[in-house]
């Protein structure tokens, strides 16, 4: 059972492999004209660019050897077997078709579990270093959306000390490691001499010329009309939350003390689903582009 399992999991995966392997080779040839729709373009009129082949035959075999997915009788392959299949996938792709130059991490629910921080024992740091021993760019890219190098340091010390360790040993010399918070708003450059080992990047040193077309009254627009979907939220749905304004972005925070309620996943996802159908009608939502997440 389990072998016929395999094999027909394999059959699909290296279905879909062909089916992207066409629609890259289809792109390139609409790109100059001279080529119709792909069949995955049919299938999933949503689906974009694949800007890597996808080895998925090869990275599901790898999987399915560490977690025994054709083995199972009653779970079917997961959101968590495909997740992970694909990004075995993406990782073959890349060291095949290397050198890698640059790998970007998210924080919260990648590098570290959420709310938390990168400790020194995480062993996700000596993967990091040995990229950076290599050559290869590091960007941290995080939601957080702080002004101050210090609370950067705070969530990622772990990583942070690691590398200061590792260039006083002599181990690495200018190592590529950029922190980029608040969804592309906040820039700091690792700095050996700079206080926390960081040093900020003013936003006109590095913003791509898109960006420097958006207007900062267009932007505390935005976040004028997201407040207020999230003042609404907070009174139908009777959350015990306030509302905490920053910069460049708007929240809630739960209040604490007898009587408060934790938020519910529902509550956080109907908050989330409201607000982004707000400003996706609203003028503010149309000049600057947003994300809204919980």
């Amino acid at each position: 059972m389990a072998t016929t399992a395999h094999r027909r999991y394999a059959e699909i995966m290296r279905d879909v492999e062909e089916l992207i392997n066409d629609h890259t080779s289809r792109v390139i040839q609409q790109n100059r004209g001279t080529s119709e729709r792909s069949k995955l373009k049919l299938l999933v009129p949503s689906v974009g660019k694949f800007f890597t082949p996808l080895a998925l035959e090869e990275a599901f075999n790898f999987q399915d050897e560490r977690r025994k997915i054709s083995s199972r009788r009653f779970v079917a392959p997961s959101f968590n077997d495909i997740r992970l299949i694909l990004n075995s996938a993406q990782l073959m792709s890349l060291v095949r078709n290397g050198p890698i130059r640059l790998v970007t991490f998210d924080g919260d629910v990648t590098l570290y579990d959420d709310g938390q921080s990168l400790a020194d024992d995480n062993p996700v740091i000596q993967r990091i270093l040995r990229l950076l021993k290599q050559g290869c760019h590091i960007g941290i890219v995080t939601a957080a959306g702080y002004t101050e190098g210090r609370k950067y340091y705070d969530r990622l010390h772990g990583l942070i000390n690691a590398v200061a360790n590792a260039i006083a040993a002599k181990e690495l010399e200018d190592p590529k490691l950029v922190i980029l918070g608040g969804e592309s708003n906040f820039m700091f450059q690792f700095d050996y001499m700079g206080q926390h080992f960081l040093k900020h990047i003013p936003r006109k040193d590095w913003l791509l010329p898109e960006m420097r077309k958006w207007q900062e009254e267009e932007i505390q627009e935005l976040l004028d009309v997201a407040e207020l979907a999230l003042k609404e939220c907070i009174d139908s749905m009777k959350l015990s939350a306030e509302i905490l304004r920053k910069e460049r972005a708007v929240g809630i925070i739960p209040l604490t003390g007898p009587g408060m309620q934790k938020f519910s996943r529902e509550q956080l996802e109907e908050t989330v689903l409201v607000t982004q159908q707000i400003l996706d009608l609203s003028i503010a939502g149309k000049r600057v582009p947003f994300c809204a997440f919980n």
